[in-house]
């Protein structure tokens, strides 16, 4: 394994913290600045806008400079993002601090999709791009939990100044480990843009937004969920998220080994079991036991779309994949802020704690639709042009 993916998965296990450990210090952030719930819930949905806002608009940025040192400068953004949320006196700052850290958070991921593939083999970008996104999922085993139980026993800033802490471990990491890459001779905005007058790449995109969205209607609120309906205490939240860490890591192995084999197979089986556990979830989520289990199986499922989904990407928008593959970490963000404020909704609507699994539910068998959609386009596109056909399998499949 190339150092550099090390390195990548450094700042990766910072930004993954950040984005998941909220979820876990719902309650205590609402209760430190005195307001609800689903309104503490706009930590989530603001920062996932702001992914979505900042992944086009700094990769766009950093279309005239190489690749490492975009890198570097987001990690310093993420860094002065949450420190600003350590700090932050009142809910409007903490918010305005979530949305600075978040718009280092596309880019990264998009860019370091990008760097990850280009220093492995053909037949094992996916695998390398997992590789990357471990540092994610690790988040999710360490991380997270560690920053859950040391923001409700210390206090949440603690837990944010960690984070900034992380970030510049990142950092000077990526300093070190990336090797120095140029800008790509011939890169410029418009053609990168064109990479979204391909359908399929629309679509991919679409699936990325409503299959993970599912994951975050559930995992939102999954504090309040688990303590108000399954009966946990405050504490066994920490060990819940370590579950679900877990559940991330064994499904990004899993999509990051067979995407490079079987890429839409692997999206049809694992969009419609997130669909089944969601759904069910609503039921499982008044046993102790069941309800554990079934935030393991949600991580593994809703993780193992996000390999196929991001080489996907990389795939159809071959020839201009940076622009392209860092919106799609955004569409994995907007996802969550809808799934985030849709939870809210039906929350604040009266329906119980429950009721945004089947938000997520609805999501997932949304994308499930719109996959098989794109393969039948996929295997329409031929028919209207014969000539057309033979370069498709070395471009899509390179």
């Amino acid at each position: 394994m190339p150092l550099a993916l090390l390195a990548l998965a450094i700042g990766a296990f910072g930004i993954g913290t950040t984005e998941f450990v909220i979820m876990g210090l719902l309650p205590e952030i609402a209760a430190d600045y005195g307001v609800s719930i689903p309104t503490a819930g706009l930590l989530v949905t603001g920062y996932a806008i702001g992914v979505v806002i900042g992944a086009p608009l700094m990769t766009m940025l950093g279309t005239r400079i190489s690749r490492k040192t975009v890198l570097i400068l987001l990690m310093g953004l993420f860094v002065a993002g949450n420190a600003l949320s350590a700090l932050a006196p009142g809910f409007g700052l903490m918010l305005s601090g979530r949305v600075v850290a978040s718009f280092a958070h596309g880019a990264f991921f998009g860019i370091g999709s990008v760097v990850a593939a280009d220093l492995v083999a053909p037949g094992k970008k996916a695998g390398a791009i997992a590789t990357m996104f471990t540092g994610l999922t690790v988040a999710n085993i360490v991380g997270v939990p560690l920053g859950t139980f040391i923001g409700q026993a210390v206090g949440w800033r603690t837990t944010f100044a960690i984070v900034a802490a992380l970030g510049v471990a990142g950092l000077l990491g990526i300093a070190a480990l990336v090797p120095a890459m140029p800008r790509p001779q011939g890169a410029r905005l418009r053609g990168e843009l064109t990479a979204f007058r391909n359908p399929q790449v629309l679509l991919a995109m679409a699936m990325t937004v409503l299959g993970f969205g599912g994951v975050f209607a559930a995992i939102t609120y999954i504090a309040p969920m688990m303590t108000q309906v399954a009966g946990y205490s405050d504490s066994a939240i920490t060990w819940l998220l370590v579950l679900f860490g877990i559940g991330m890591f064994l499904g990004n192995l899993l999509g990051g080994r067979y995407a490079d084999r079987a890429l839409m197979p692997m999206l049809y089986t694992t969009l419609s079991g997130l669909a089944v556990v969601l759904a069910l979830f609503t039921v499982t989520a008044h046993s102790k036991i069941l309800a554990a289990i079934s935030i393991l199986l949600v991580g593994a499922l809703g993780f193992a779309t996000v390999p196929p989904l991001q080489k996907r990407v990389l795939d159809q928008a071959h020839g201009a994949p940076t622009l392209a593959s860092a919106v799609n970490i955004g569409a994995f963000n907007l996802g969550n802020a809808l799934a985030a404020w849709l939870g809210g909704i039906v929350i604040a609507a009266g329906l119980g704690y429950t009721a945004p699994n089947w938000v997520g539910a609805v999501l997932a068998a949304a994308a499930l639709g719109l996959a098989f959609w794109s393969a039948v386009l996929e295997r329409r596109a031929p028919v209207r042009d014969t000539a057309a056909v033979m370069p498709v399998p070395t471009a899509v499949h390179h």
